[in-house]
């Protein structure tokens, strides 16, 4: 990967592995290119070795397909273990230095534990969270190939998982419409070919009763939750309850 600063992103939203981003979120990152906004997945693994997948080629191939569904302009893949996934010093560099270079916006990262799935994604946690931080530091130029510093404003967490109805403590909760995407969130999950075959069709049915749920709530087809770091604040109320 070049050193050099890249044209900047929007949004960046980060998985352990290829799929994570698109089954938590991926409604909602085809919705916000829809706006004009430029979009980026960054995957800290590769998702290998995995039952189903005969190699990192294919699942790689898989998700350069997703990402072309969702119409997302960037998508890197960091060369971390799958599997063997820690919070690190060089987990957390890797990941600073792709906000250093596209100098996103937002962040949006995994929110908590999974239970009963992989324990990469809680580790994704605390990568996500210190890479944010260590993207804004200065005096630590020997640490980033000379890439400046960036202060991301938002740092916003996706729900993963559906083993629990209890939802991770969070500044406040907020739901993005993806009514218009839905079909285009489970398109891009689909190429994962080897990971969702027919005999995993009922994913499907779960992910879209979740969609459906958190869209009711607000009165949406279909939506998708979000956490936010901090408190969500307005100085409008009537923009903010009546959009």
């Amino acid at each position: 990967m070049s050193h050099e600063p890249a044209e900047p992103l929007d949004v960046i939203a980060v998985g352990a592995h290829p799929d994570d981003v698109e089954i938590a979120c991926g409604g909602t990152l085809a919705q916000l290119v829809r706006q004009g906004y430029r979009v980026g997945i960054v995957d800290l693994t590769d998702g290998e070795p995995t039952p189903g997948s005969p190699g990192p080629d294919v699942r790689l191939a898989e998700a350069a397909e997703a990402a072309r569904i969702l119409g997302v302009q960037v998508r890197h893949t960091l060369e971390l273990p799958n599997r063997r996934l820690f919070d690190s010093h060089e987990a957390r560099l890797a990941l600073a230095k792709i906000f250093r270079r596209y100098r996103p916006t937002v962040v949006l990262g995994l929110a908590a534990k999974t239970p009963l799935a992989s324990p990469d994604h809680y580790q994704a946690v605390q990568i996500t969270d210190a890479a944010v931080f260590y993207s804004r530091l200065s005096k630590w130029d020997d640490q980033f190939d000379g890439l400046p510093v960036h202060t991301i404003k938002k740092q916003i967490w996706y729900p993963l998982g559906f083993s629990s109805l209890q939802l991770p403590p969070a500044g406040g909760y907020f739901v993005v419409d993806i009514s218009d995407t839905l079909s285009l969130k489970f398109q891009a999950i689909r190429a994962y070919q080897t990971q969702f075959p027919p005999a995993k069709d009922r994913l499907f049915q779960t992910l879209e009763g979740q969609n459906r749920f958190y869209g009711g709530s607000a009165g949406f087809d279909a939506g998708e939750l979000f956490l936010s770091a901090g408190t969500l604040g307005t100085r409008n109320l009537i923009q903010l309850v009546c959009p």
